[in-house]
């Protein structure tokens, strides 16, 4: 019952009941074990992940996840998003990042989603409203593989970024694979998950994966930043040690 009322809640006002229920939560499971880089507390232990299956996977103090807090200590330490001044569009934010980053003064911030209760705009990422050269940065990350026409969605993001403009465009990738896997014909939530792992997935992304980057014109950097990291400090941010970050730059 307790479930089904938090979950009622968080739906019907998503960001007031996101924090209400994020501060109860911080109270509750305060520790020194772990620790979260996004919201920059302690907890004794984190929470199961959206699957069911990852233990240890989501921040009680603020919901992110494994690669999200990889993704913040990247931009911290690599870009050094807390001094840059940038004009930002993040697609698909989630809570506990959108939240930091418009605190930073120095980013103006926008986010987009074709559907969501917490992105600042409505907006289609194969049909993009803003202009060519708009922002100095993107963040797209764990999007694309739920884009039916992916490259189209790579183009319009090309587009809006300015010449030596970055974008981190991050999706799952399966390193078993050579090729990509996408089937058009495969349509309903059952046979997408049984295909791709996830009911609204459309591929699963395969090694060839930052080639379809260069092909929309970006240069693709691959970069092993979870390598930077010791055993320690995995465990204690509790991070993905098999996410690749794939920066992007336009020439």
């Amino acid at each position: 019952m307790f479930a089904k009322i938090k979950t009622f809640i968080q739906n019907r006002f998503p960001n007031s009941a996101r924090k209400f229920y994020y501060k109860i939560n911080s109270i509750r499971y305060r520790g020194k074990k772990h620790f979260c880089p996004i919201c920059e507390k302690g907890f004794r232990k984190f929470l199961i992940g959206p699957d069911d299956t990852r233990k240890n996977s989501r921040c009680p103090g603020c919901g992110s996840l494994e690669r999200q807090r990889l993704l913040w200590l990247y931009l911290v330490n690599e870009i050094k998003i807390k001094v840059k001044n940038i004009n930002l569009l993040n697609i698909a934010p989630d809570f506990a990042l959108q939240t930091k980053l418009k605190t930073l003064k120095n980013i103006n911030y926008i986010s987009i989603d074709l559907d969501s209760s917490i992105a600042m705009q409505n907006a289609d990422i194969t049909n993009l409203h803003f202009s060519d050269n708009t922002f100095n940065a993107i963040i797209c990350y764990h999007v694309l593989e739920h884009v039916a026409d992916d490259r189209k969605a790579l183009s319009e993001m090309f587009r809006i970024i300015k010449p030596d403009g970055w974008a981190i465009l991050q999706s799952p990738v399966d390193l078993s694979r050579d090729i990509t896997f996408e089937d058009s014909s495969i349509k309903s939530p059952w046979e997408r998950k049984k295909a791709f792992g996830q009911e609204d997935h459309v591929r699963i992304y395969g090694k060839d994966y930052s080639k379809r980057l260069k092909d929309a014109g970006y240069i693709v950097y691959e970069d092993n930043f979870i390598n930077k990291f010791t055993v320690k400090e995995k465990e204690k941010y509790l991070l993905d040690s098999n996410e690749v970050i794939y920066f992007c730059t336009k020439p």
